[in-house]
């Protein structure tokens, strides 16, 4: 058995905001991506690698705020955050306020591999990149329509688009269990629009918005992430299945729909438990995510069916 889920972010446009022709892009982002990572659990490949291949390829899409499709900071720039961690030996590594990384799920998981720390910020994170012989991309790799226009918007005072800014955070994540029943979580982000101060959410926080250990499961989170912070989401969730006995949908479902919502906190998690279960839950309107475990058919879904 093995499998794989992945997400591109909660709090999706409302759906009657959603075109039938955009919706569809979605569902090809998504499919492609999941695609690519369950390519590499077909062929034997690691948790690690699967859930690397399948963020970098969301990684690489204009649909989704990470990577070349991030979201802009006040004063017009992008400051991307990702991390990694592999459930086995507990191993994890994570990079924040990048500005020139490509792929910054690719960085987290060298900082993981090739030094003796977890997390890298900023214009260090970047020596290192460059150390381990990564090339830098200028900023405008990360412009797009979109997210520019997303951003005047809230410069000219668009209060409706402030309050939806989690409809426009659509942080990035994959979590899989391999062949040998290993898992590992990945996470990624351009953040929040409009966001001040170098603000850090909750994806490159291990045990926030990321997490792995194979004696419970895999999570990625997505959603708003002072709350996911304040609430150790991702690392709850572990702590009720290898402490409190929870199944995966449980420990899910507690964390989602109760805790998260008792702190105003929205948003949403994939997980995967060492059996291969898996769990997509929300408490938003939606959440771009998909599924699929060996001898199954993909399972693509942005609101609820």
């Amino acid at each position: 058995m093995f499998g794989l889920a992945i997400h591109g972010g909660a709090g999706t446009l409302p759906r009657a905001e959603m075109s039938g022709e955009l919706e569809l892009k979605y569902q090809a982002g998504l499919a492609a991506a999941l695609d690519a990572g369950y390519k590499v659990l077909q062929g034997g490949g690691t948790s690690l690698d699967a859930v690397t291949r399948a963020v970098m390829e969301l990684e690489d899409s204009p649909l989704f705020n990470a990577g070349r499709g991030s979201v802009f900071t006040l004063d017009g720039h992008n400051e991307l955050d990702a991390a990694i961690m592999d459930g086995r030996t507990l191993k994890a590594g994570a990079v924040c306020g990048v500005t020139h990384i490509r792929n910054p799920i690719e960085l987290a998981r060298t900082v993981m591999k090739h030094s003796e720390f977890v997390m890298l910020h900023g214009a260090g994170a970047e020596e290192f990149a460059l150390s381990r012989g990564m090339a830098l991309v200028p900023q405008s790799y990360f412009h797009t329509a979109e997210r520019w226009q997303q951003l005047q918007r809230i410069r000219g005072g668009d209060a409706a688009l402030s309050a939806l800014t989690i409809s426009h955070v659509g942080t990035v994540g994959a979590v899989a269990m391999d062949t040998e029943g290993r898992l590992a979580a990945a996470t990624s982000t351009g953040g929040m629009t409009g966001k001040r101060y170098n603000r850090i959410g909750d994806s490159p926080i291990i045990g926030a918005g990321t997490y792995a250990d194979d004696r419970s499961c895999a999570v990625s989170a997505t959603g708003h992430g002072e709350i996911f912070i304040r609430a150790a989401v991702a690392h709850d969730i572990c702590s009720r299945m290898r402490f409190g006995g929870r199944t995966l949908i449980d420990a899910v479902r507690e964390v989602v729909l109760e805790e998260l919502p008792a702190l105003k906190g929205e948003g949403g998690v994939i997980a995967i438990d060492r059996s291969g279960h898996v769990a997509m839950e929300f408490n938003s309107e939606g959440m771009f995510r998909a599924s699929r475990r060996a001898g199954e058919e993909a399972r693509i879904a942005i609101y609820r069916t």
